[in-house]
């Protein structure tokens, strides 16, 4: 039976920030809190045009939600995870990998990484939009009770979504809304609010697996959004190669450039390849609580170089683009999800390629 939720969740404690000398990103910010005035999107655009074209990653602040919305939602997830494993793990409640459906819970301890006995420590549930389409969509019973909180801040992260999308297309020289409106929240799409977890593994078992909690890689869609994590452990791969830990940043979200930006810029947005390995020492064990809302092209958008003055005249867009066979939002993230996750072992996959259409990945850099 479902268990019932308390009238007031346990409240969730942000860790304290590590005390360790850790080799830190010089990671962007951009503050959106002038945003609307006169002139302010062309100069922030400029601001962010080098960190999207070199390491697609960087910090918004001034996003108008407060420390105690973003705070409520960690509580709800903390609360949901803490859930008994048969409730939280109900089959129906599920992502279904072998269709490439990513909404739903992801359980820990499911999969063996890296060919060793070591199993994965992540666990995850993807709340998908609020809208007629996926009215379908798992949707666990505990979360149904915090369901308008939930669909508010949903709704109000693809709206910040959107002044950055504004921004790639002034960098790239396109109308204003030609990115925010491949990407409208009553659009069918596979958006999700994600809360996740990284159990704590042995210092002895993370030995086994070259410390990674996440092993390297790159976002499936256009672009994500991260609430400032406390817990040190993400990093990015640098352009020269170099691995180095993404700084938390005060009432902030991390964002990266997706696959599918990266694709519609013909690679002049980056999207980087990042990993989340042990934390340090003094805060080794942790349970890991994250929030995310990671943003997708819409099911029918079609994902091809857009017709950017900028790309043309660096010549990044071929000649034959626009007769490449059209490959869809939902194709393309379906396939990337069933590829990425359908199997038991996380194993090494360097070196390999996934493919869809003109549309080509390397599923694992590093």
């Amino acid at each position: 039976m479902p268990s019932i939720a308390p009238a007031r969740l346990p409240k969730w404690e942000r860790p304290n920030k590590t005390n360790e000398k850790l080799d830190w990103a010089d990671i962007k910010v951009i503050d959106l809190s002038h945003y609307d005035e006169p002139g302010e999107k062309q100069r922030l655009a400029e601001d962010l045009r080098d960190a999207v074209h070199k390491t697609g990653f960087f910090s918004i602040t001034g996003t108008g939600f407060t420390q105690e919305e973003v705070e409520r939602q960690y509580d709800i997830g903390q609360a949901y995870f803490n859930l008994p494993i048969e409730e939280k793990g109900d089959p129906k409640y599920r992502c279904d990998f072998a269709k490439g459906n990513y909404f739903g819970y992801r359980a820990a301890n499911e999969k063996k990484i890296m060919g060793t006995e070591v199993l994965d420590n992540v666990e995850s549930v993807n709340i998908p939009k609020f809208i007629p389409s996926n009215r379908d969509e798992p949707f666990q019973p505990f979360l149904q009770q915090y369901r308008s909180g939930i669909e508010d801040f949903s709704r109000r992260s693809l709206e910040i979504a959107a002044k950055v999308f504004t921004l790639f297309s002034i960098i790239l020289e396109l109308p204003e809304d030609y990115f925010s409106k491949q990407h409208l929240y009553d659009d069918p799409s596979e958006d999700h609010l994600r809360y996740m977890i990284y159990r704590p593994r042995s210092e002895e078992d993370d030995a086994k697996v070259q410390n990674t909690w996440s092993r390297a890689h790159t976002d499936f869609g256009s672009l994500t959004l991260l609430w400032s994590q406390d817990v040190a452990g993400l990093q990015l791969k640098t352009p020269a190669g170099e691995w180095k830990y993404v700084p938390p940043v005060d009432n902030g979200i991390i964002c990266n450039v997706g696959d599918t930006l990266d694709f519609w810029s013909a690679g002049y947005l980056k999207s980087t390849i990042h990993r989340v390995v042990r934390p340090p020492a003094d805060q080794a064990h942790i349970h890991r609580l994250g929030l995310f809302y990671f943003v997708r092209p819409g099911n029918e958008v079609d994902i091809k170089p857009a017709p950017s003055p900028l790309l043309k005249r660096l010549g990044l867009v071929r000649e034959d683009a626009e007769n490449a066979r059209p490959v869809r939002g939902l194709e393309y993230v379906r396939e990337r999800v069933k590829n990425y996750h359908n199997h038991n072992d996380y194993a090494d996959m360097k070196g390999k390629k996934f493919k869809v259409g003109n549309l080509e990945i390397e599923d694992e850099a590093a």
